[in-house]
Formats: C-alpha cells, sequence, structure tokens
C-alpha cells in the first residue's frame, strides 16, 4: 500500500508555521526598529538574510523601520583619502571635511545599498537621513578626556558629532503606512543649521522611543550578554543589567549597547534585544520562536 503521507521535512515546515501563529497575531500592525551595522554589513550572505528578514516581516504586518551604522565604512573612506581619525569614547572627532564625507558614505552608498538588497528581496524601501522632513533634531556632543600632565578632565571639541535631542516621526509615519519600509542614515540637523553624525546605536534607540516600537532590535559582532561561564543570557531588566555591570560580567562596548537598550526600554520601547547580525535569519528565530536567539531586556 502506498504511503501518502507528507514528507517528514514538509511536516516540519508545518510545524514551525504553527509555532510562529501566536507571534504573528501578537505583533500584526507593531512597529520593530532595527538598528543595522557591524561585520555582517560587509557579508553577502548576510545582508540576503537581513533584506529577506526585514522583507518577511513587512509582508506579514510588522512594521520595521531601519537604522543603519557605516563606520568602518566611513573610515575606510577617510583613509583611502588621506584623512586621519581621531576617538574620544569612541566618537570620531568630525571636522567639517570629515562630516562632509561621512555624510556622503552614509546617506549615500551605504543607504542605497541597503535599499537595493530590500528591493532585490521584494520589498519596497526608501532611504532618507535625519535630516529629511526635520526627522531627527540632533545638538552638539560635549566630552572630556583625561590630561595626564595637569591631572584634570579637558573638555574635547569632537567637531560635527551629535546626539538627537527631539524626533518628528511623521515621515516614517507615512512611509510605513503606504507600505514603504524606512531605511535611515544616522544624520540630523542642529538647531545652528549644521549636519551632526549621530551614533547609529543611539539614534535608532531614539527612533525607537519616538515610535513607542514593540521591539527594538541591536544587530552586534556578538550572540547578546554572555555570563560569566560564556553562556547566552536571554533575558535582562534595567537593574539586572547594572547589576552585570558593576560585577564585571559586562564590559567594554557592550556597556553602550545596553545603556542605548535601557535608555529605549525606560522611555516606551516594549524590550529591546541584542543580537547577533552574523546569525542566518537572527531577527526571525527571536520574533518567532519560543528560544529566541539574543539578549532581551524589558522593564521588571
Amino acid at each position: 500500500m502506498t504511503d501518502h503521507s507528507p514528507a517528514p521535512e514538509l511536516l516540519a515546515k508545518a510545524e514551525t508555521l504553527v509555532e510562529a501563529l501566536p507571534y504573528l497575531q501578537r505583533y500584526a500592525g507593531a512597529t520593530f526598529v532595527v538598528k543595522y551595522g557591524g561585520h555582517a554589513m560587509g557579508d553577502p550572505e548576510a545582508q540576503r538574510d537581513f533584506a529577506e528578514d526585514v522583507v518577511l516581516m513587512k509582508a506579514v504586518g510588522i512594521n520595521p523601520v531601519v537604522v543603519h551604522g557605516g563606520g568602518p565604512q566611513i573610515g575606510s573612506m577617510l583613509k583611502r583619502l588621506g584623512v586621519e581619525s581621531r576617538f574620544v569614547d569612541g566618537l570620531r572627532v568630525t571636522d567639517e571635511e570629515t562630516a562632509h564625507i561621512a555624510e556622503m558614505v552614509l546617506a549615500g552608498s551605504i543607504n542605497k545599498q541597503i535599499v537595493s538588497w530590500i528591493a532585490a528581496a521584494g520589498g519596497r524601501a526608501v532611504g532618507i537621513s535625519g535630516k529629511d522632513a526635520g526627522l531627527v533634531r540632533a545638538e552638539k556632543v560635549g566630552r572630556s578626556e583625561p590630561d595626564q600632565l595637569q591631572g584634570i578632565e579637558r573638555k574635547v571639541d569632537l567637531g560635527f558629532v551629535g546626539e538627537p535631542v527631539a524626533v518628528d516621526r511623521r515621515i516614517i509615519d507615512t512611509l510605513s503606512h503606504d507600505g514603504i519600509i524606512p531605511v535611515i542614515a544616522p544624520i540630523g540637523i542642529g538647531s545652528d543649521g549644521h549636519t551632526y553624525n549621530i551614533n547609529a546605536d543611539t539614534m535608532a534607540g531614539a527612533i525607537a522611543a519616538a515610535l513607542g516600537a514593540k521591539r527594538f532590535f541591536l544587530l552586534t559582532d556578538v550572540a547578546g550578554v554572555l555570563d560569566k561561564q560564556g553562556e547566552l543570557v536571554t533575558d535582562l531588566t534595567p537593574i539586572d543589567v547594572a547589576r552585570l555591570r558593576s560585577d564585571g560580567t559586562i564590559s567594554g562596548g557592550m556597556i553602550p549597547k545596553l545603556e542605548t537598550c535601557v535608555a529605549a526600554v525606560e522611555a516606551g520601547v516594549d524590550a529591546a534585544v541584542v543580537l547577533d547580525g552574523r546569525v542566518p535569519h537572527g531577527m526571525l528565530l527571536e520574533i518567532f520562536t519560543r528560544r529566541g536567539a539574543g539578549t532581551l531586556i524589558r522593564k521588571g
């Protein structure tokens, strides 16, 4: 007698869809902000996975908003043009020439590349920066560094480096309502009329807060927060983050990322997720499966 039962791999696909169903229902109509950057940006397969994830989100009723970085690409262009870079607290000191180059790379080549990846995956995207339609108003960042000779903190002029102080969400709402995925370069304009380069994590967090996003994904080059045994910590509250920072579990570049996540959550984002952007379809695993794939931060 012929066995007409479905092949096991087809049954597995059906079970995956059934597992995803409650999440599809939960997130229909929600806004997700995705900060995209890191080494995954330079890997063609990771680029394709990212674009497919974002297009699938839009197809099932989620409104994704992409905010991208581009520090390595800016550094590469500056090096090619013979412009020296200096950093303070991880922020590039940005004179007028560097600011023009950064805007060219961020709002030009990188922004349009991401738009083209989304188009290739079957989606519709529009690339903008924080300057468009007054999306992000910025103000100049102030920093200081220790003066070893005098034993004091000395103010450092970072040039045209800013931080977001106001977000006008109307252009994002308009694009999302029309079925378009906004792709945003981290550039803003100050009340003084100057253009400011903004840290992409900070910009994405501010936009997520202004949109009251259901999820804020911060894609990075590590698995998420690891405990002292090297195991992934899947759930944290702001209090947990403070405790892990004080005992040294969280250190280095993870500190400002988690500070951004905590600030977004405390400003009204339902949850923030630190996720390895190199994991194939990591965002879908985080959204639509019980296990998840990164470290989720939400209010206790």
